[in-house]
């Protein structure tokens, strides 16, 4: 039940943002650790709870952990039946991790190229541009000119509801000690290309921990993984690997704003405070009569 209580009109656009599975084949643990098809498992689960009907389904790289055929395979076998009882396209981007031709062939049913897998996706007026900063045979992340060139040009045309750019590496700085290593490349090459242009929001992944900050005046909103998060609750210089606080984010799109919640997967029972019952009858209410029976402090 989608109600309007303040001053921002519904969303016109839902996607769900999830990143980094790092599946392997066979279904082994990733660093003979981290169950990554549990993790990835109950993350799906909590996207089907959370979300009725999303737009689109944006998993923004390392897919997989070592490029590996059958894990593709196995990636698809599980989320293209998520993404069908939702009714929601799924766009998949390339990351470091993965392999252009392995992902093009058992992930896409395309020819099994070098070529960037990019794409564009027209979301009932909202356009969502799938950018591959993958470099053959490295980790770290670029974007040559002929990609952004072709960026260029996609984004000559605005479109009704704006761009959102998705991508593995984030054109942003991480707090951790050599991570620059991994960052993306030529990042004032791809701020050329978007100033000015209607793309008003950027996914992307790679981190392993969410991260907001903004690039070229556009805000970046960087998605945690489902494999396993960093501890960034250490100092930065100690900062590992931990089998916990995987989430995904919800992206609601508004005509005055974007917003990404970041969605923590826990096994936790909620209070039963708010409910369809609670929101039908704020519903009934008057504006003035909810601010009464919700807004004013108890006695005052």
């Amino acid at each position: 039940m989608t109600v309007q209580f303040g001053r921002y009109a519904p969303p016109t656009h839902t996607l769900v943002h999830v990143s980094d599975p790092h599946l392997l084949a066979g279904g082994a643990a990733l660093g003979g650790r981290f169950d990554v098809d549990r993790t990835l498992a109950r993350t799906l689960a909590a996207i089907e709870s959370a979300v009725q009907r999303p737009d689109a389904i944006v998993v923004t790289g390392d897919l997989a952990d070592l490029g590996e055929p059958d894990a593709y395979r196995r990636l698809r076998s599980v989320v293209e039946p998520v993404s069908e009882r939702l009714g929601a396209p799924l766009i998949w981007v390339a990351g470091n991790h993965d392999e252009r031709p392995a992902m093009r062939e058992h992930l896409l049913d395309s020819a099994p190229t070098e070529d960037p897998v990019t794409g564009v996706w027209d979301l009932n007026g909202l356009r969502v541009i799938a950018l591959d900063s993958t470099v053959p045979g490295w980790h770290h992340g670029d974007l040559d000119p002929g990609q952004l060139a072709w960026l260029g040009d996609q984004l000559r045309t605005p479109a009704p509801h704006g761009t959102l750019l998705a991508m593995h590496h984030p054109p942003v700085p991480s707090h951790i000690p050599f991570f620059d290593i991994l960052e993306l490349r030529h990042q004032d090459e791809l701020a050329d290309v978007l100033r000015g242009s209607d793309v008003r929001g950027i996914l992307a992944g790679h981190l392993h921990y969410p991260l907001h900050a903004t690039f070229a005046g556009i805000p970046v909103s960087v998605a945690s993984a489902t494999c396993y998060t960093m501890d960034v609750a250490s100092p930065a210089d100690r900062v590992n690997g931990m089998d916990a606080a995987q989430s995904f984010q919800l992206v609601h799109v508004r005509p005055q704003t974007i917003t990404h919640t970041v969605v923590p997967v826990v096994e936790a029972a909620p209070v039963d405070t708010f409910g369809p019952e609670w929101v039908a009858r704020m519903a009934g209410l008057t504006p003035e009569q909810r601010l009464e029976a919700f807004s004013r402090k108890p006695g005052r």
